[in-house]
């Protein structure tokens, strides 16, 4: 597709709009009306406190990783830095690379932190979190209800100050833009603003030699590439909270007599998904400002971000599908898998219950995917979540026995298969099962030795 509106645009360029154009807001109320903006003062300044010093922390303690993701069977190291933090035990999947929570402090579980100071920097996440959590279901029920919605927020004076409160409070949502959760399902609005993970990233622009340029709209160099945010619960909102370490030269740069947008300055660029006809949004994003996609927007449009001339944090908060990413529904699988390995009370031999092909194929199934999915995965780059917390260390020595004990019933199942009075048809089944998830193991195993 990317090939395909290129081939199109030729040596043209798409036009975009930036708050200083005359029809910036009209095409924002039509086109983006699910992006919501609030400027940094609208925010306590106790939560911008917290926070910033826990992006500051956590840089210092070195807890930003660039990671390894792989793209059409090819590996790239990502220009942004990145730490995950959430809910223990939770993981989230991007570009074929795993990343496992460094997790916030939570009731109930024993988190052991490398130094108080990063146990503090996870605790103002949760904060933020909480106040995301709550902007969100705001910002959701006011595409609802535009016209009851009542603005509580008296620190918003005027349409610059806020510019997507503005468009909310006119009830001026169009038909294309309109969401489709109902007026009185607040528990829907919950789930799906119930952010479980923040991925947090870290840029300095100046220190990189290379960055792309946006291809096509010409709004300059890109931190992060046009993307939908993969590996998230359906129709659910990502909130994003922007700090970038502007000093006092950088504050006076926003200069309206610039054609485009500033490039010393940050920005989240907008567009609809595979469209050349919609102008694109290019956002200026200032120290501690914060952003919402809501509902569909992130499937409907595709964001970058747009690198300014500072080091920059964002905490970009998620409401992951874990579904298949968490601890428990991977001990889970394993439990299952392992209802087919009996151990003879009297000889202690081990031996298989089972050599249907149906029990055989999801056995080898769950071993290749904790194998692949989650110690190799781990282990790939996760010695650098110790600079942390040493949390994920005991559930993956749990999930490696698990492993051992598949390997042993692979063994056991292969030896059982190559015994003469097994029945042709029945042994045929088990062998060629066996095949299809050996031969898948050996392809990964290669993978993963060559990244």
């Amino acid at each position: 597709q990317k090939k395909k509106l290129l081939e199109q645009l030729g040596e043209n360029r798409l036009p975009y709009m930036t708050p200083a154009d005359a029809d910036f807001h009209q095409l924002w109320k039509t086109k983006y009306s699910k992006l919501i903006f609030r400027k940094s003062d609208a925010v306590p300044e106790e939560l911008h406190q917290m926070v910033q010093e826990g992006f500051l922390t956590l840089r210092k303690h070195n807890c930003f990783f660039q990671d390894l993701v792989r793209i059409k069977e090819k590996d790239f190291i990502t220009p942004v830095s990145r730490i995950l933090i959430g809910k223990p035990g939770c993981t989230y999947k991007y570009l074929n690379t795993r990343l496992f929570t460094v997790p916030w402090p939570t009731e109930g579980y024993d988190i052991k932190y490398c130094s108080p100071q990063i146990h503090d920097a996870c605790k103002a996440l949760i904060r933020l979190n909480e106040y995301l959590h709550i902007e969100a279901i705001k910002a959701l029920q006011g595409q609802n209800l535009p016209e009851t919605k009542e603005i509580k927020d008296t620190t918003v004076t005027d349409r610059e100050q806020n510019f997507g409160i503005s468009l909310q409070e006119k009830g001026s949502v169009s038909k294309d833009q309109s969401s489709s959760v109902p007026e009185d399902d607040y528990g829907s609005l919950k789930h799906r603003t119930s952010f479980n993970l923040t991925l947090l990233n870290y840029m300095d622009p100046l220190q990189m030699l290379y960055l792309k340029q946006e291809p096509y709209f010409g709004m300059g160099s890109m931190a992060v590439s046009w993307h939908h945010d993969e590996n998230l619960v359906e129709r659910s909102t990502v909130a994003v909270y922007s700090y970038s370490c502007e000093g006092p030269a950088m504050e006076g740069s926003d200069d309206q007599k610039l054609k485009g947008r500033d490039p010393a300055v940050w920005h989240v660029g907008l567009k609809v998904a595979w469209d050349i006809e919609t102008p694109g949004l290019a956002i200026p994003l200032h120290q501690g400002d914060f952003y919402l996609m809501l509902d569909d927007l992130n499937m409907t449009h595709q964001h970058c971000v747009l690198a300014g001339f500072s080091p920059r944090f964002s905490s970009t908060h998620r409401v992951a599908d874990c579904s298949r990413g968490t601890l428990d529904y991977i001990f889970g699988q394993c439990e299952l898998a392992l209802q087919n390995l009996q151990t003879d009370p009297d000889s202690r031999a081990l031996s298989l219950k089972s050599l249907e092909t149906a029990v055989i194929k999801q056995v080898e199934e769950i071993h290749n995917e904790v194998e692949f999915e989650w110690l190799r995965q781990f282990w790939f780059q996760g010695k650098r979540y110790l600079k942390c917390t040493d949390w994920w260390l005991n559930p993956m020595a749990k999930l490696e026995e698990f492993w051992r004990k598949m390997e042993i019933m692979t063994s056991l199942g292969l030896s059982e298969v190559r015994k003469k009075e097994r029945i042709g048809e029945q042994r045929n089944e088990a062998i060629s099962c066996f095949l299809i998830a050996l031969t898948e193991r050996q392809k990964l195993r290669q993978v993963w030795a060559a990244r």
